[in-house]
């Protein structure tokens, strides 16, 4: 039954003894190796790095959003779900002239008092997606950028768990 014109490009066959989601991530773990040029393949040994120094907890990895970017100089490879949904906003306090940068998701760009400062209405003055604002200034910072789906196992954990953003670290920071 099988067309002998697809039999040139089998590269590998694995047995799995299960079907479904499961029966396919086990199937192409056995073939990774020859797999290991995959993007799935790369983002899945990628977060399984960062999840094995959160194990060791030797203070090698940040997560969250305003753990990683405080300490983007000290970050080797941040890792960024590509559909991070939070924005940059760059608000400025008319009444001291002092600059705040905050992050926000959906939810908190509805709360007016995330635009406020005591009883100040800050002036937005720049709103950039933080995923752009992260692909055009990650060179000035030093680190490696790379961006992850969540179509893995380890990427949802990722995304879910940890919010979607994290680095690993050059060093340990307590």
């Amino acid at each position: 039954m099988f067309d002998p014109r697809l039999e040139t490009k089998i590269l590998k066959v694995v047995h799995v003894s299960l079907g479904g989601d499961y029966g396919f991530s086990r199937a192409i773990e056995m073939s990774s190796e020859l797999l290991g040029g995959v993007r799935y393949i790369q983002e899945k040994r990628l977060i399984r790095r960062l999840f094995q120094e959160l194990r060791l907890e030797n203070g090698k990895y940040v997560i969250g959003v305003d753990d990683t970017l405080n300490t983007l100089g000290a970050i080797e490879t941040l890792i960024v779900w590509q559909d991070l949904a939070i924005n940059r906003y760059v608000l400025n306090n008319n009444a001291t002239g002092e600059t705040v940068i905050r992050y926000m998701d959906s939810e908190q760009e509805g709360n007016e008092e995330n635009f406020r400062d005591g009883n100040i209405e800050l002036v937005v003055m720049e709103n950039t997606p933080l995923v752009e604002w992260l692909a055009n200034e990650h060179k000035r910072f030093g680190c490696v950028l790379e961006f992850v789906t969540d179509n893995s196992n380890e990427g949802s954990q990722f995304r879910k768990g940890f919010g979607g953003i994290g680095g690993i670290l050059r060093h340990n920071i307590n």
